[in-house]
């Protein structure tokens, strides 16, 4: 328990909204977790995994209504609709709240409400923030102990401050006698992931899956927290952290920020072909970055956990993702093998010739359906991932020496490029993404789908005032203290529709040089888009890229950057009058520069 008046008043009064059963307050145990696990597989939630093969592994299934966020389910409920912009849903705050405590009141009878406190970064940390997720889903439970830093050590690192509330029911109550679902859900047009920024509260209803469920992540870590760094002058960014040391023993830190489907976990746990470099992770999704007393910004991973995209990852995509889920893993949504493994669509080896599906059917090769949904997920320890840095847990965090940015592009944009300075850097950020394919049901295809440092879904107030406080950040220290901003595309083809680039350990080749850029060496030339590596800048020592390959690669095409200049000028017009001043004069200046 705790002394917290102000947490023992917010839980009492929820309670007596949500009327559960009873209240557990979570103390983060092992034998805590073995209970709600055994209470889940006894319930027909959970399937233990064969203890020889995954040890500690369980498989979950959703309902199939429940496979991944809502973005249209979403709110930023800050009182003026002006504050949550045109990228973010908006309800006006008391009337969201009318319309979830209707649904709230009563939603956990017959289930038990868990308290969970947690902390986002290592417990103390001057960078780190406290929650507590009041939920009655034991699933959440468990996965928020993998995710976060959870239990007693938290309640007792926060004495009498304040803390962040999320309150979360599944929002199916259980009537006496009544049997409860494999999944408990509410139907979609009952779900609502609701942030209200001012007084910095996250209510969700509805959903018991992934960023929908498991507050601490997208919810508070990016859509509370961006309104927290916006106040507080400090940047909570959907961004990998890596840590890469070259052969003499150098260190550097470099934070990325990738939309989905760009490689983002992959490159966070690379594995690098140049000789003698060796990469190492802090983090795969999200950054907290706050500047030290040298005036240089100092990052932490604000999670305790991966909850990785299972599809695609394999021994040879991510060999380290693979090895962090070898044990203590929750799996979702994943296909179950008759000796009690899972398997999933890219995992580098064939299907059995007989699975149970992730809906529970039976599945065999040749089946119309995939047998793992395409959003499946594992949730693994970061601390069992083979490469992760000894100073992941670090309270004061890693100095960071380069921000990367990039997206999907087939063309005009070249394998890597550095910014002029701070300002031309956040316009790059501003204008990344990735151009829709035939993968994505759309009658926009080639287009592309612009996503501001990949934060689009998760800025929890308007996207120029974010734009701006990237800017604001660039005045709050020197050029030479922040870090430099590079764009890179792993994805460009040539006219065939070729990869031009190998990608996965070859990006180590890139890193490389961005490192020698930050460091004060590298050659570079300067082009209307900013500075490029020369055309023997990058080590392509064993590699099978030709000459003529590396200048497709670096080529800047004028007509397709001032076709690129028209997409922006359009993307920008749907920001409004608010759009910063300073990235229209950056769109003006680069068409200078191009039509020169």
């Amino acid at each position: 328990m705790t002394t917290n008046k102000k947490l023992q008043d917010w839980v009492k009064e929820m309670s007596d909204m949500c009327q559960p059963d009873q209240i557990h307050w979570c103390d983060g145990t092992q034998e805590e977790n073995d209970k709600l696990l055994k209470l889940m597989v006894d319930s027909g939630m959970a399937t233990p995994l064969n203890p020889e093969k995954r040890p500690g592994c369980y498989l979950f299934r959703s309902d199939p209504s429940d496979v991944a966020r809502v973005e249209d389910r979403t709110y930023i409920a800050s009182k003026k609709k002006e504050d949550a912009g045109p990228t973010n849903n908006w309800v006006e705050p008391d009337e969201l709240k009318a319309t979830m405590k209707a649904l709230y009141k009563g939603c956990m009878k017959g289930r038990t409400m868990y308290v969970i406190p947690f902390s986002m970064g290592p417990i103390g940390s001057p960078i780190s923030k406290i929650g507590i997720e009041l939920t009655d889903s034991p699933y959440v439970v468990v996965n928020m102990g993998i995710m976060t830093r959870m239990g007693k050590a938290v309640l007792d690192a926060l004495g009498n401050e304040e803390f962040v509330p999320c309150l979360h029911s599944v929002g199916a109550p259980l009537e006496k006698g009544q049997k409860d679902s494999s999944w408990p859900c509410a139907p979609i047009e009952q779900k609502y992931i609701s942030h209200f920024p001012e007084e910095r509260m996250i209510w969700s209803y509805g959903s018991g899956y992934g960023g929908n469920a498991l507050l601490g992540k997208k919810c508070f870590a990016l859509r509370i927290a961006s309104v927290q760094a916006r106040d507080e002058g400090w940047l909570a960014e959907h961004m990998l952290i890596l840590k890469l040391t070259d052969p003499k023993g150098n260190k550097k830190y470099i934070a990325g920020a990738f939309p989905s489907a760009c490689g983002k976990t992959n490159l966070a746990m690379l594995v690098p072909t140049v000789p003698g470099w060796t990469v190492e992770t802090i983090g795969d999704d999200i950054a907290w970055m706050k500047f030290g007393k040298d005036g240089r910004l100092y990052a932490i991973n604000p999670e305790a956990g991966f909850f990785g995209v299972a599809p695609g990852t394999s021994m040879d995509s991510n060999p380290n993702a693979m090895k962090s889920a070898e044990k203590n893993t929750i799996f979702t949504n994943c296909a179950l093998t008759d000796d009690g493994d899972i398997w999933w669509e890219g995992i580098g080896y064939d299907a059995p010739d007989h699975l149970i599906d992730w809906k529970g059917n039976d599945w065999a090769p040749g089946s119309k359906t995939q047998a793992a949904h395409p959003n499946a997920r594992f949730t693994a320890p970061a601390s069992q991932c083979p490469v992760i840095a000894p100073e992941w847990e670090d309270p004061a965090g890693v100095p960071i020496s380069a921000f990367l940015i990039g997206g999907r592009r087939p063309g005009t944009i070249p394998l890597v490029h550095e910014s002029f300075d701070w300002n031309h850097g956040v316009f790059l950020g501003s204008i990344m993404g990735s151009e829709i394919t035939a993968a994505a049901i759309s009658a926009n295809i080639g287009q592309v789908r612009r996503d501001p440092f990949a934060m689009l879904p998760f800025i929890g107030y308007h996207v120029c005032k974010y734009l701006q406080h990237w800017l604001d950040i660039g005045t709050k220290s020197t050029a030479d203290k922040l870090p430099k901003i590079f764009y890179v595309n792993w994805f460009r083809k040539d006219e065939n529709g070729k990869w031009l680039w190998p990608g996965f350990g070859e990006n180590s080749r890139v890193l490389k040089w961005v490192v020698e850029r930050v460091s004060g060496e590298g050659k570079a030339v300067k082009t209307p888009i900013g500075y490029m590596p020369t055309a023997d800048a990058i080590d392509r020592g064993g590699l099978d890229v030709s000459d003529a390959e590396m200048a497709e690669l670096l080529k800047v095409n004028k007509d397709e950057w001032l076709r690129e200049v028209a997409s922006i000028k359009d993307h920008y017009a749907k920001y409004g009058e608010s759009l910063p001043k300073e990235m229209s004069a950056q769109l003006a200046a680069l068409e200078k520069r191009l039509q020169e």
